[in-house]
């Protein structure tokens, strides 16, 4: 694990020094840090860096997402960008007296690089193609609520790794997208190469659509295909689909372009990495910002 986090260390400082200036007498560095990403975030997709609250409906649970993407780089002609990725996704439950204990939490942190290329004269139905190529660590690890008062871990027989296990996995994830003012699509792969537990299938692919409505609102769509956990083999063999289908809107009317109330349905594999192998679906609605 020491290794792999030292490897994408050195891979993010690598990112920074080759946008860094390479003229000894330069005053001003290559860098300007920017939260206006050449590739905007995918509205849809549960796993995208993002601050968001999301309760779900008829559950006393809900999401609390905290993280963002930046570009450090972007040239001139806005057609290149390098950036960092930093992200949690907890999954907190709700209890009386406005307490909200954290039951599992995942982590990730990487650096990614977009191409965008404006498209004159095309065939297709928009001005615009961008390509995100993302190299990222994620980890994710159980919280409050899983131990009795004698620190002993409950219902071990619920994962097929027993409870507590290690989690973690580095990847590769390639988006390339389509848009146009108000409407774009897109269509992705993640391939592991390296996780714990190694049962796990290294691909996992992605498609989407997002289409612009009057008054600021909006329809999204993002769907994967993950690996479905086969208990009888002791490891992931096929494919289930996996929706999330949002309805939004951006509160632009009260100065706020960045933040949007959205609701969601979800239905597929748990995008929690404790839960990697267990079906969800459920109903979330609630606040996002796009920093």
């Amino acid at each position: 694990m020491k290794k792999q986090y030292q490897r994408l260390s050195a891979a993010l400082l690598a990112a920074i020094s080759l946008t860094a200036p390479t003229g000894a007498a330069s005053a001003e560095s290559a860098l300007h840090p920017t939260l206006d990403t050449l590739f905007e975030p995918l509205l849809a997709d549960p796993m995208e860096p993002r601050i968001a609250v999301m309760p779900m409906l008829g559950e006393k649970q809900l999401q609390l997402d905290i993280g963002t993407s930046a570009d450090l780089y972007q040239n001139d002609s806005k057609s290149f960008a390098v950036g960092i990725d930093f992200a949690t996704w907890s999954l907190l439950n709700r209890t009386d007296n406005f307490k909200f204990p954290v039951d599992c939490i995942d982590y990730l942190f990487g650096v990614n690089a977009t191409f965008r290329q404006q498209l004159k004269d095309s065939s297709v139905p928009f001005d615009e193609a961008a390509v995100r190529v993302r190299w990222s660590h994620i980890s994710a690890h159980f919280e409050d609520g899983h131990t009795d008062d004698n620190g002993d871990w409950l219902n071990p027989d619920e994962s097929p790794f027993g409870i507590p296990f290690t989690y973690s996995r580095e990847f590769i994830n390639v988006t390339a997208a389509l848009s146009s003012p108000g409407r774009r699509v897109y269509l992705g792969y993640q391939y592991l190469y390296h996780t714990i537990p190694d049962e796990i299938s290294a691909s996992s692919f992605q498609a989407g659509a997002e289409i612009g409505l009057p008054y600021n609102a909006y329809l999204a769509a993002d769907f994967k295909l993950l690996p479905i956990w086969k208990w009888s083999e002791g490891k992931t063999e096929g494919y289930r689909g996996t929706w999330n289908l949002q309805a939004g809107m951006r509160l632009s009317s009260l100065g706020l372009d960045n933040v949007r109330v959205a609701a969601n349905y979800f239905s597929g594999m748990s995008r929690h990495g404790m839960y990697f192998y267990k079906p969800e679906s459920y109903t979330t609605l609630g606040m996002i910002v796009d920093l």
